[in-house]
């Protein structure tokens, strides 16, 4: 099955395993993916994540976390620039997600980062997604 969208499906498949209460999700791992793990786990989004070497691409397994209630900490997340309709943004009009509670993650000349380092280098580029 060829994925026409890897973003959404990395998203979507963390918001089912969240609906689930799993502990960890895996998906096919690429370095966008692994980037936007990494940035995930730098927020606080998630506990950790790893790639496994297992074949020519390898798996991404993503360890989500929770709160002392069993609540999750990821509560949401969007794909905002499709391959049908990019979007992008300056260093002016970076998006804040739920006022600073959620963060943006843009794809720069610099690799992809974070809403809040964009606007600490003064970068601008594609949004991927949001994430709250």
């Amino acid at each position: 099955m060829s994925v026409t969208d890897p973003i959404a499906d990395m998203l979507t498949r963390m918001r089912n395993a969240v609906l689930m209460r799993k502990r960890e999700v895996q998906m096919p791992a690429s370095k966008l993916r692994t980037e936007i793990a990494r940035i995930l786990r730098e927020e606080g989004f998630i506990r950790n994540y790893k790639v496994i070497k297992d074949g020519p691409q390898g798996v991404l397994a993503v360890s989500l976390k929770y709160t002392e209630g069993n609540q999750s900490v990821l509560a949401g997340a969007r794909r905002v620039s499709k391959p049908g309709c990019r979007v992008y943004c300056t260093r002016d009009t970076i998006p804040k997600v739920y006022d600073g509670l959620g963060v943006a993650v843009i794809s720069t000349s610099q690799g992809v980062l974070s809403g809040a380092r964009c606007e600490e280098l003064g970068l601008g580029g594609e949004v991927l997604c949001t994430v709250w």
